[in-house]
């Protein structure tokens, strides 16, 4: 490319050959001259580098780089953003999609000069045969920001962020950013974007631009620890903002939700392991006891419990939380039927 792009999309992956060929597939018909891809590769011992360089040797705006070891998906965005050479860059995940048209859109609000673009997604299954959840970010309309302090622009998006590929950020401003605090968060970018001072100036497109993959997480194993800890750890430590926008965003200590807590049992990310590793230590709650019993439950007690709890309230949940349920390994017979009903699974 003979001059600088618009908007360089960048993907950090990492052993995703079997599915980032469609990723890059769905963005690679979309790029123009004022478009880029660009690929960071954090030493992936699959066949990830096979399938990126069939792109690469077919259009000069796929680039690839391949690291010789793994530094961790925070830091390997962070490499991908200072790789690229656009004026804006998209932090596109590894195994998702985007829509047609998705980036012809996104180059139109950009034309507004926003530090932050926030693009919607839709959800889908594994498979990407069935809708799970049709937005994402609920959001009826598009919204603009520009708030000294960002406070409602972070309690109205800051949730939604946890997924990468919605972030569509001014590269200058993430490069002006300490990014080095956030790395092993699992949320570089949300550490860049809102420490202090907070981005302000920011636009989120209500239609969904990205279709989700969902099923795929590589961090499904540590899902505990990551909603449980991780992600309020960094929330709570934005002390810039008030109480009140952070809990908007996630509760400060949401492994005393009960209720929370009996789900994770239910879908096999909460153990008697997890409460010995995580919670037992802790000083005494009123809460504590309740810890401990539904740790000691059954996974397939508690997944039954939520089958009868969604057959007798059809209006309640979101498909993503039937979808994970009836593909928990403690799934019941009653949990299957119940995901069957509202067409999430065969």
């Amino acid at each position: 490319m003979s001059s600088a792009p618009i908007l360089s999309i960048c993907i950090s992956t990492f052993n995703r050959a079997r599915y980032i060929g469609e990723t890059l597939a769905s963005i690679a018909s979309q790029l123009s001259d004022s478009v880029e891809l660009v690929v960071l590769d954090g030493a992936s011992p699959d066949d990830t580098q096979a399938v990126v360089s069939r792109f690469v040797a077919a259009d000069e705006r796929v680039r690839y780089v391949r690291e010789a070891t793994n530094s961790g998906v925070d830091q390997d965005y962070d490499k991908a953003v200072v790789h690229a050479r656009g004026k804006y860059c998209w932090l596109m995940s590894d195994d998702d999609l985007l829509v047609p048209g998705a980036v012809s859109r996104v180059l139109r609000e950009l034309e507004s000069e926003v530090d932050l673009l926030v693009v919607n997604a839709k959800v889908m299954d594994l498979t990407l045969e069935r809708l799970l959840r049709p937005k994402l970010l609920q959001l009826d309309s598009d919204q603009n920001w520009d708030e000294r302090g960002g406070e409602k622009l972070f309690s109205a998006v800051g949730n939604y962020l946890t997924f990468i590929g919605g972030v569509v950020v001014r590269r200058s401003f993430w490069l002006s950013r300490p990014r080095d605090p956030y790395y092993g968060t699992l949320f570089v970018h949300i550490g860049a974007l809102f420490q202090a001072p907070a981005v302000e100036r920011a636009i989120a497109i209500a239609d969904p631009l990205v279709v989700i993959r969902y099923g795929n997480a590589m961090w499904s194993t540590r899902s505990f620890e990551i909603w449980m800890f991780r992600w309020p750890r960094l929330v709570w430590s934005f002390d810039h903002f008030s109480s009140a926008t952070r809990l908007a965003v996630t509760e400060h200590k949401p492994f005393r939700q009960l209720k929370r807590l009996l789900f994770l049992r239910a879908v096999g990310s909460y153990s008697m392991e997890s409460y010995r590793q995580h919670l037992a230590s802790l000083p005494f709650h009123i809460t504590k006891l309740g810890q401990l019993g539904i740790a000691r439950t059954p996974g397939k007690l508690a997944n039954l419990l939520y089958g009868v709890y969604f057959l007798l309230r059809p209006d309640r949940g979101f498909g993503t939380d039937l979808y994970d349920l009836a593909h928990s390994g403690h799934a019941s017979s009653l949990m299957r039927q119940v995901a069957r009903s509202r067409g999430l699974t065969a």
